[in-house]
C-alpha cells in the first residue's frame, strides 16, 4: 500500500483525490470515490443550493466514508450560505479555489475542517500560505474544466520547492503512471477528473459520458467561449478546457463579439437540454485515456495498484 502525508492523514487506502467537478462529482461519485480508497469530492457549482449541498454530503455520510467538497472563491463572495451549508455537513476535506481562500480558511479551521486550494501560479502559492491553507493542488492548464496556463509537471516541481505543505497533482493524470510519476516528483497524492468523466455514478448524462470514451486527447479547446455566451462571472484568468464542439470551433478567440448574439442564448438553452454540440463538456488532455464507461470505485482502485506495482519496479533502475 503505498503511504503518503495525503494517505495517513485523511486515512486513505489510495493517493487519491476526485475533483470536485460542479454538475459531474455529486454524492453518488464521492461514494464511489471514497468506497475505493481515495477522497470522494462534491462539486458546488454558482447556481448549487445549499440544499443540494446537504443532500448529496448524506450520500457518502451514510456509509460513514471521508468525503470533501469544493466551493469556488468568487461564488462564495455574493452567496456565503453555500460555505455555511458546507460547514454543515461536517466533510473531512473543503477546497476553496478560483480566487482568495483566506475568507474561508478560519471559519473552516474553526469547525474542525481542513481546507485545500488549487494553484495556477507562483503568487497562488505565496497566497495559500499566507491564508494558513493546509492542502495545496498543483493544477496544470492539461486539467478539464476551469484551469490556469502553465504545465503540470512544472509547475508542480516549483510548487513543492515553495511549500511543505502537502501537494496534490492535477492535470493529465490517468493512468498508474501517471499517478506514480506525480509520487515520485514529491506529490502527496493526485487530483482526478477526468478518469471519473465515465463513471456511471457521475451527475452527467450517458451521452456525455459516451462522448468522453470517443473523444482523442487532441480534442479539447481552452476557451472563455462558453463562460462568455452565459454571462457568468468566471474570473478571467481562468479558462475552461472542455471537448471541442460546434459553438467552439465557431466562437473561440471571437469571445468579444458574443455578447447578445443569439448564439450565446443557444448555449443557455443547450445545458438545460443535454446539447452536447452547444453545451461545454469539460474534460483535460487526458480523455484519450478514458475508453470505456467505468465504477468510480474500480478506477481508483486500479490507480492506486498500478502506481504502486511502478514505484516497486523504479528500484530496478538503480544500481
Amino acid at each position: 500500500m503505498i503511504r503518503t502525508p495525503l494517505t495517513r492523514w485523511f486515512d486513505l487506502a489510495a493517493p487519491v483525490v476526485g475533483a470536485p467537478m460542479a454538475g459531474v462529482a455529486g454524492g453518488a461519485l464521492a461514494r464511489a470515490v471514497s468506497l475505493g480508497g481515495g477522497l470522494g469530492m462534491i462539486g458546488v457549482g454558482n447556481a448549487t443550493t445549499p440544499e443540494f449541498v446537504a443532500e448529496q454530503a448524506a450520500i457518502p455520510a451514510a456509509d460513514d466514508l471521508p468525503f470533501g467538497i469544493g466551493l469556488m472563491a468568487w461564488v462564495l463572495e455574493t452567496r456565503p450560505e453555500l460555505l455555511e451549508a458546507t460547514i454543515a455537513t461536517r466533510p473531512a476535506l473543503v477546497s476553496v479555489s478560483f480566487g482568495d481562500p483566506a475568507p474561508s480558511v478560519r471559519p473552516l479551521h474553526d469547525a474542525g475542517i481542513a481546507v485545500a486550494t488549487q494553484v495556477n501560479t507562483v503568487d497562488d502559492v505565496a497566497r495559500a500560505a499566507e491564508a494558513g491553507v493546509d492542502v495545496l493542488v498543483a493544477q496544470g492548464t492539461e486539467a478539464g474544466g476551469h484551469t490556469g496556463h502553465r504545465a503540470t509537471l512544472p509547475l508542480l516541481q516549483e510548487v513543492l520547492a515553495l511549500t511543505d505543505r502537502p501537494v496534490l497533482a492535477a492535470g493529465g493524470i490517468a493512468t498508474g503512471a501517471g499517478v506514480a510519476a506525480a509520487l515520485a516528483a514529491g506529490a502527496a497524492g493526485v487530483w482526478i477528473g477526468t478518469p471519473l468523466l465515465a463513471c456511471p455514478e457521475a451527475l452527467n448524462s450517458p451521452a456525455a459520458r459516451a462522448r468522453v470514451t470517443a473523444a482523442r486527447g487532441e480534442d479539447t479547446v481552452l476557451t472563455r467561449a462558453f463562460d462568455v455566451a452565459q454571462g457568468l462571472a468566471w474570473p478571467q484568468r481562468w479558462p475552461g478546457r472542455a471537448l471541442v464542439n460546434d459553438f467552439s470551433r465557431t466562437w473561440h478567440g471571437r469571445e468579444a463579439e458574443l455578447p447578445g448574439h443569439p448564439d450565446a442564448a443557444r448555449v443557455v438553452e443547450a445545458r438545460r437540454t443535454g446539447d452536447l454540440d452547444a453545451a461545454p463538456l469539460y474534460a483535460g488532455e487526458s480523455v484519450g485515456l478514458v475508453t470505456a464507461e467505468r465504477p468510480a470505485a474500480d478506477v481508483v482502485r486500479e490507480l492506486a495498484g498500478d502506481a504502486e506495482r511502478r514505484l516497486r519496479a523504479v528500484a530496478g533502475l538503480l544500481d
